[in-house]
């Protein structure tokens, strides 16, 4: 096979290196997932250590999902242009170097500059994943190849936040939060040494790269999250809200040169399917609630209540535990559209659970109601997710899936964004309750956006 290589035919010899290679994809997504809640819970350890604002601990995790989650689909569209495996191998090696600066990033400032790098690599990285396994599979061995993806992601989840708790407890030579970006560099070895088996695969018709429509996506995107980072929600200055109404304005703005670009980034039929703009809409409060609910745990318990990281760590277990029983059973057959209200209702249930165990221990005190609860999310989370992805993909058709994955993914780590910058400065300014209260609303608009789907 030669560099060239696009995709073999399904009368071809299959392709001898694609397990390897496959190993390779996962163990990336993998990566880039622990790297992310590693961080969540490490946070605060990172802030005691080099100090700086206590919104710098908000800052660790959006420097890194904010990039993501803007260069994403053009991560997807470089891909297309310039060959897979060829951006695969970069953003993997651009990661790589990114994590060990991290590791020994010696300002709060230089390390947020540094996620930012991670998470700009992040984006190259990933988009390539689907692309390279249809390029080595076919037939039944790529619907398990892709299925895979699934059941890799959801153990990352799971160990994520345990990994970073016990590294950072262990602080092997003294190197305590520093070790969870670490951990990065032999993972990303054994990628790099295993790239060479991955076929070269690039569209077959190289499309062109929208540079305005990405400038106004991350203007736009970058105004509406920097003033909610460490900000009092309930007394923003004029300038924040300037900001926002500025943020907004450039998102507009984004969306008409998308209807009137030659080369948009997001294929203009998307929006003549009634259900997408709703599943936008849902993807990005949804995972608002989870991933602010997580900041907002880990800062009451460390920052409050006194636990160490390890306890913080350990304490998302019960949710991790939940989201894999439950990703489980919302893949059976049939099962996949009315798990998604009855997800949310367990999230509902688990976020009204988790704020009354708040107020019955108080705020100083380890929340021991609150395990529960979170398994309760957990649960509710597995039977949400899947579903909602399968339903907001189903009606598209084959040449929009790939750009329609791509936004719902951005969308996913805006969302994400969001919550840890309206969650986290709730919780700062507020309490966990009100956190929680912040959490069950969003809830609320998720379900009201995704019977619109």
């Amino acid at each position: 096979m030669t560099s060239a290589t696009v995709r073999p035919p399904a009368t071809a010899t299959p392709y001898r290196w694609r397990w390897p290679a496959l190993f390779a994809l996962l163990l990336a997504e993998a990566m880039n997932l622990l790297d992310a809640t590693i961080v969540q819970v490490t946070a605060p350890v990172v802030h005691a250590d080099l100090g700086g604002p206590v919104s710098d601990v908000q800052w660790f995790s959006t420097a890194y999902t904010l990039p993501f989650a803007v260069l994403l689909i053009t991560g997807g569209r470089l891909g297309d242009i310039a060959g897979r495996r060829r951006l695969f191998v970069l953003g993997v090696a651009l990661f790589t170097v990114a994590s060990a600066a991290c590791a020994l990033a010696p300002s709060p400032a230089l390390l947020i500059a540094f996620r930012a790098v991670q998470g700009a690599a992040a984006a190259v990285i990933i988009p390539q994943t689907i692309g390279l396994i249809r390029a080595m599979f076919t037939g039944d061995e790529m619907s398990r190849a892709l299925g895979s993806i699934g059941p890799v992601m959801g153990l990352a989840a799971v160990c994520g936040p345990i990994l970073g708790g016990v590294l950072t407890h262990a602080d092997l030579f003294g190197s305590s939060w520093r070790a969870a970006f670490l951990v990065n560099l032999p993972l990303a070895v054994v990628v790099l040494v295993l790239s060479p088996k991955l076929l070269e695969n690039r569209a077959p018709h190289r499309p062109t790269l929208d540079w305005p429509g990405t400038a106004l996506a991350a203007t736009g995107t970058g105004l509406l999250v920097h003033p909610l980072i460490g900000a009092d929600l309930t007394e923003l200055p004029p300038h924040s809200w300037a900001s926002l109404v500025s943020g907004l304005l450039a998102l507009a703005a984004f969306a008409l040169h998308q209807r009137r670009a030659n080369a948009p980034l997001l294929e203009p039929t998307l929006f003549t399917h009634r259900g997408f703009l709703p599943a936008l809409a849902t993807s990005t409060t949804f995972f608002a609630v989870t991933n602010g609910l997580l900041t907002a745990v880990v800062l009451q318990l460390q920052l409050e209540a006194g636990q160490g990281v390890l306890a913080a760590g350990l304490s998302l277990t019960p949710w991790s535990a939940g989201l894999a029983v439950s990703s489980w059973l919302s893949g059976r057959p049939g099962a996949r559209r009315r798990m998604m209200p009855y997800g949310l209702a367990l999230v509902l249930l688990g976020l009204a659970a988790a704020a009354a165990g708040y107020t019955a221990t108080g705020s100083t005190r380890y929340p021991w109601p609150l395990l529960p609860a979170l398994a309760l999310v957990g649960l509710g989370a597995g039977l949400f997710t899947p579903a909602f992805f399968t339903l907001a993909l189903k009606p598209l058709r084959p040449q929009e899936v790939g750009s329609a994955a791509g936004a719902l993914n951005a969308v996913q780590q805006l969302g994400a964004t969001l919550g840890v910058a309206v969650l986290g400065s709730t919780y700062l300014d507020g309490s966990a309750e009100a956190a929680c209260a912040v959490a069950m609303a969003l809830t609320a608009l998720c379900w009201a956006t995704s019977r619109r789907m």
